[in-house]
């Protein structure tokens, strides 16, 4: 009964006009900014309620762009970094995408609705796998996603991101939310011909999101974009012990 009256009061406020005009007014602000350019991901961002992925106390400030504390050293990004990365990583109807970092489920949630439109048939669906290495983030993540109504596209998986998640592999994209200090080896070889990933690598303290291309042919090709700051991507092939840090960065330039 409590948990059914807590689903629903949730579902309510997720499409009462309070909220819905603040999630428009934010992405016509990440529009006129320059963030957002392509319409699936504007009406992705217009879709996806991320005061449900932010924590009851914040609920308030979800619509603001910026970063909010999450718990565990980490953080939801601010929907500007989002946007950014969403456009980037391009993602299509039916595409199988791996995300590294589940966090609290908002970025994942931004791309199944690319992948897997709500109104579009279920047959044409992709899948969102996406790895988290803290226990609790991942459970919280799971509900964050079945009150939004993502549950049944996204599947998050408790273990090392860095390894990549081989046992659901090939990739149509990868996209990795803290950052490393090189692109993780199993994730390119995870990646499918014709695929792209989206990270930030750099140092623990400074980042540049960088894209990779994998051709048909196998081969890279890697471009750099805006600086920003994640919190460490830690794993074996990610950064050594604990993470540092509960906020992300503002890009710097588009």
């Amino acid at each position: 009964m409590g948990f059914c009256f807590y689903f629903c009061l949730r579902w309510w406020r997720t499409w009462t006009t309070p909220f819905v005009e603040r999630r428009r007014r934010l992405v016509e602000e990440l529009v006129s900014l320059g963030f957002v350019r392509s319409s699936k991901v504007v009406r992705a961002l217009l879709r996806v309620p991320r005061h449900l992925f932010v924590p009851p106390h914040l609920v308030d400030v979800a619509y603001d762009d910026r970063p909010l504390p999450i718990g565990h050293g980490q953080t939801i990004s601010a929907p500007s970094v989002v946007a950014r990365m969403t456009e980037l990583l391009n993602p299509d109807v039916g595409h199988r995408v791996l995300e590294v970092g589940t966090g609290s489920g908002y970025q994942a949630a931004v791309i199944a609705e690319i992948v897997a439109p709500s109104d579009a048939p279920r047959e044409s669906w992709g899948h969102v796998w996406s790895v988290e290495r803290v226990p609790e983030l991942a459970e919280q993540a799971r509900r964050n996603l079945d009150a939004a109504g993502y549950g049944d596209r996204v599947t998050v998986v408790v273990g090392d991101g860095s390894r990549g998640l081989p046992e659901a592999a090939p990739f149509d994209r990868i996209i990795v939310t803290a950052a490393a200090p090189r692109v993780p080896e199993p994730l390119l070889e995870q990646l499918a011909p014709g695929g792209r990933l989206v990270a930030p690598v750099g140092s623990r303290y400074s980042q540049v999101l960088v894209v990779v291309d994998k051709l048909d042919d196998g081969r890279i090709v890697q471009r750099s974009d805006i600086e920003v700051l994640f919190v460490p991507l830690v794993g074996e092939y990610g950064f050594p012990g604990e993470e540092v840090g509960e906020e992300d960065y503002y890009p710097r330039s588009i």
